[in-house]
């Protein structure tokens, strides 16, 4: 099997054994995969992990013993496999299981190969109204539905949105469905363009008011977009934090306690709500591909997806 391993420099192997399911698995023929900005930070060296990388696809169930029925069904995968036995999943939490492993990430090889294997409970059909290039960021719209699923939205309250990049232009789409004032910040001419049309406005950093915003999201992945964030939130306002940071982040305290701010972390979220959106035609993330590239040349795809003015770079390993 084919595949772009990770140890210290991510490179193309060529005779990886092929996974076995395990109980309740199913093997799956990954179709394309999407590169995101957690894989460059594995490369940079975020969170120590050797293996296949990759957790954004979509694919068809090519072997499943449990449900042989399922063979041939294209699906897209959850990427949190948990245990089904500690505290956190009997309290119906399974993406905070304490055994928990993350395709692509944690203790399990990826998407940016010929073959992986998920739980059949973690694979959701995908409609045959929605294509491959839009069912492969099912994973990231999923993360940015999950923003509304923890946080109310009113159409009437001012939302800011701190990062453009490929996670926050799908945010953007997310909220722009509530009907709320939304404006995001977005450095680059290349984020701007893409973000036409949605029903948003443009921000640059110093553009930005001061103790204004009801909601403010933050997916900047960066300290000073940490800061404008707080900065911009009014007293008794919601911040939504869906950056994970690399180090320590300085945090005025005393100040989330005076203006009784509420700091809500975001992560994972409903794919059966992102693929009917998609079906709907109420997102269309393909406008943000920018390059597609075979599975052969998937280190090429890892940098070109490190460039500056490019969103998303896919792997195509059929």
């Amino acid at each position: 099997m084919k595949a772009i391993w990770l140890d210290e420099q991510p490179r193309l192997n060529n005779d990886l054994p092929t996974p076995t399911p395990s109980a309740g698995e199913a093997l799956v023929r990954v179709r394309l995969a999407g590169v995101c900005s957690t894989d460059l930070a594995l490369l940079d060296g975020y969170y120590p992990f050797t293996g296949v990388l990759g957790h954004e696809f979509v694919g068809e169930i090519a072997d499943a013993p449990a449900a042989p029925e399922r063979v041939g069904e294209r699906v897209v995968g959850s990427i949190n496999v948990s245990c089904g036995r500690c505290r956190e999943c009997l309290a119906c939490r399974p993406n905070h299981c304490l055994h928990r492993e993350a395709l692509g990430i944690k203790g399990r090889d990826g998407a940016f190969a010929e073959y992986l294997c998920l739980p059949l409970e973690n694979l959701h059909p995908v409609p045959d109204a929605v294509p491959d290039t839009a069912a492969v960021f099912t994973e990231p719209l999923a993360a940015a539905l999950e923003i509304p699923e923890m946080v109310s939205i009113k159409p009437s309250d001012r939302v800011l949105l701190v990062g453009a990049g490929r996670l926050g232009q799908l945010i953007a789409r997310v909220l722009a469905l509530t009907g709320a004032d939304l404006h995001v910040v977005a450095r680059h001419a290349h984020q701007r363009q893409r973000l036409q049309g949605i029903g948003s406005r443009c921000l640059a950093e110093d553009e930005v008011a001061e103790s204004t915003y009801d909601l403010v999201v933050e997916a900047s992945g960066a300290p000073g977009g940490f800061a404008l964030a707080r900065q911009a939130l009014r007293p008794r306002g919601t911040l939504c934090l869906k950056s994970t940071y690399r180090g320590e982040v300085p945090v005025a305290l005393s100040s989330l306690v005076v203006d009784e701010i509420r700091v809500s972390g975001s992560r994972c979220g409903p794919f059966p709500a992102a693929l009917r959106l998609m079906e709907q035609q109420r997102v269309d993330p393909t406008p943000l591909i920018d390059c597609v590239e075979p599975l052969d040349n998937g280190v090429r795809a890892l940098q070109r997806a490190a460039e500056r003015a490019v969103l998303k770079a896919l792997i195509d390993c059929s």
